[in-house]
């Protein structure tokens, strides 16, 4: 194999029998309710944390740690090999940019190594399409190299739609205005929203109540199809906040117009804090992002 390690960070949101099966370094991202910080040693199960949300409590999310970042990198760098490192994306935290900056400190003392930095301009399932992508590309035996230019070249084309049940949480992190989310919540109206090409949230539309919503994640999956690029074998993934119900809804939606590997997993917490209970979302490759 070759002799490189991939890494990325627990906002991937990559299943824990992938991690295990193929041995990845998952940088944390913390979160915290209260005095208490969650992420590394201490973790909370996904149903705990939302329903610790649902009952009133806030949590707030924080970047990466760079003392980790660096006892998880100099660890693999004395093993003799080099890291690519898949990133969440820059426009949403400064996680990455502590990633590249350890790095650079890193490679002052191990200068006969390399460590390439995927900024993968991309959330939860969106980022973590891309280690499941580097990891088939590192089976064939590509190189790092190679591996980097081909998450270059399939960036802009991994799409991510995703919808909410309760626009307050978007609202108490600047996603939307308070009167928004109040008249939103009033009429139930149910945002669509998606991850732009340069990495930050945009606004795709309104619909009314939840059936629609799901919906339409799955008509945003059609619309963006590039059938002669990126077949219906490729990797679709499906996320949610603790309604895992209505993630299999959508997952056998998917199904229905034959997509072959379909995928459901958590949001993790440090995400779940601005999403909120609720949330699902739909990730498949496609024509480029806006």
């Amino acid at each position: 194999m070759a002799d490189y390690v991939i890494t990325t960070d627990s906002n991937s949101d990559v299943l824990p029998e992938f991690i295990k099966e193929n041995d990845l370094t998952i940088i944390p991202q913390y979160y915290s309710f209260g005095d208490t910080v969650y992420g590394d040693e201490l973790n909370m199960p996904p149903h705990e944390f939302y329903e610790t949300m649902r009952k009133g409590e806030l949590p707030k999310s924080q970047a990466n740690n760079p003392a980790v970042i660096r006892e998880k990198f100099e660890k693999i760098l004395k093993e003799g090999k080099n890291i690519l490192h898949i990133a969440f994306s820059s426009a949403l935290s400064g996680s990455c940019n502590n990633v590249v900056m350890t790095a650079n400190e890193l490679l002052e003392d191990y200068p006969d190594r390399k460590i390439m930095v995927f900024d993968s301009l991309n959330a939860s399932l969106g980022e973590g399409v891309s280690v499941y992508r580097a990891v088939e590309l590192w089976k064939e035996e590509k190189s790092m190299e190679e591996v980097y230019d081909i998450l270059m070249e399939e960036r802009d084309h991994v799409n991510v739609s995703f919808t909410v049940n309760d626009l307050y949480h978007l609202q108490r992190g600047g996603r939307v205005s308070k009167t928004t989310a109040v008249v939103g919540s009033l009429v139930n109206i149910k945002p669509i929203l998606a991850v732009t090409s340069t990495g930050e949230l945009k606004s795709d539309g309104t619909v009314r109540g939840r059936k629609k919503s799901l919906k339409t994640l799955v008509a945003r999956l059609e619309e963006s199809l590039d059938l002669d690029s990126y077949g219906k074998d490729r990797l679709v993934a499906v996320l949610h906040g603790d309604c895992i119900d209505d993630a299999k809804a959508v997952a056998d939606m998917v199904k229905e117009l034959g997509f072959t590997n379909v995928i459901i997993n958590d949001v993790s917490p440090s995400i779940g804090t601005h999403a909120g209970p609720g949330v699902v979302g739909l990730i498949n490759y496609g024509k480029k992002r806006k």
